[in-house]
C-alpha cells in the first residue's frame, strides 16, 4: 500500500503544477507520512467534520484529503504544495487514481473480488 501511495504521489506530481518533490526518497517519505496521517489525524477530521461532509454530500472530504496532503507537505522537507488550491487537485487527482486502481482491480480479477469482514462468529463473504 505504501508504494502505491508513492506512485500516486508521483502522478500527482507530474499532473499537478504546484506539487513537486526533489527526489524519489522525498516521495517515499511523503508517501510514508501521509499513510500515518490518514491513519491517524483523518479520522478525527472526518468525524469533525461529518455534519458539513453530509451537507456537501460528501464534497467536504476532498477538502480534508486535501488538507492531509497539505499537512504531510509541511512536515516532509523536500515535498512541497505551493497552497491550497494545489493541495485540493492533488487530492482530487489521488481520488481518480483510487477509482481507476479499483476499477482495475475488479477487471483483473475479472469480477471476484471479495471482501472477508472478521467476526467473533464465522466468517461472512460479501
Amino acid at each position: 500500500m505504501w508504494l502505491i501511495t508513492a506512485a500516486s504521489l508521483t502522478v500527482v506530481t507530474w499532473l499537478v503544477p504546484g506539487v513537486r518533490a526533489h527526489s524519489i526518497g522525498a516521495l517515499l517519505w511523503a508517501a510514508l507520512v501521509l499513510g500515518l496521517v490518514n491513519a491517524f489525524i483523518r479520522p478525527v477530521l472526518w468525524l469533525l467534520t461529518l455534519p458539513l461532509t453530509v451537507l456537501t454530500f460528501g464534497l467536504f472530504a476532498l477538502v480534508v484529503n486535501a488538507f492531509t496532503l497539505w499537512l504531510t507537505a509541511a512536515m516532509v522537507k523536500d515535498f512541497e504544495i505551493d497552497g491550497f488550491g494545489s493541495a485540493l487537485l492533488g487530492a482530487l487527482v489521488m481520488a481518480l487514481l483510487g477509482v481507476i486502481g479499483f476499477i482495475l482491480l475488479h477487471w483483473l480479477t475479472m469480477g471476484e473480488v471479495q471482501w472477508i469482514i472478521y467476526q467473533s462468529g464465522p466468517r461472512i463473504l460479501i
